[in-house]
């Protein structure tokens, strides 16, 4: 669970860390988004906002409930990989409409696409990470010669 705790810690770090950015105006011109500035697309960004802070939240609640052994860290855990999961989907959705392809922010948003298929399992069994198959240990008898 090391790994799925430290990718939602970043995850919330991330979003918080933009949200700051975002609203105190610091990021360069050179790295907004395609009309940035056009009040119907900062409307589209900013109604991010709600979900990105409940993406937050369960994902820190997760991480909290998991480090007492709470019965509901996987829950928590479960709702952050759904909501980040949605979050990526519709801004990547997004971008594709208007056929704008920036790695810059295409990058983030595929990765919160992503990242929750690699726990989702883990969150749905509220046990460890998903591990390789164990092999099988049986003595397999060498070849016969010839």
């Amino acid at each position: 669970m090391k790994r799925m705790d430290s990718c939602f810690l970043g995850v919330a770090v991330g979003f918080l860390a933009y949200w700051a950015v975002t609203l105190l105006h610091l990021l360069p011109e050179a790295y907004l988004f395609k009309d940035y500035h056009d009040p119907a697309i900062a409307a589209w960004n900013w109604s991010f906002l709600p979900l990105d802070l409940f993406i937050c939240a369960a994902g820190l609640s997760s991480f909290w409930l998991r480090r007492r052994g709470h019965r509901l860290a996987s829950q928590a855990a479960l709702v952050m990989l759904t909501l980040s999961f949605s979050s990526g989907l519709q801004a990547i959705a997004f971008w594709v409409v208007r056929r704008d392809f920036d790695w810059a922010w295409w990058t983030p948003n595929l990765f919160l696409l992503l990242y929750p298929l690699f726990f989702l399992r883990a969150a749905c069994l509220g046990g460890d990470e998903p591990r390789r198959a164990p092999r099988d240990r049986r003595e397999v008898p060498p070849p016969p010669r010839a």
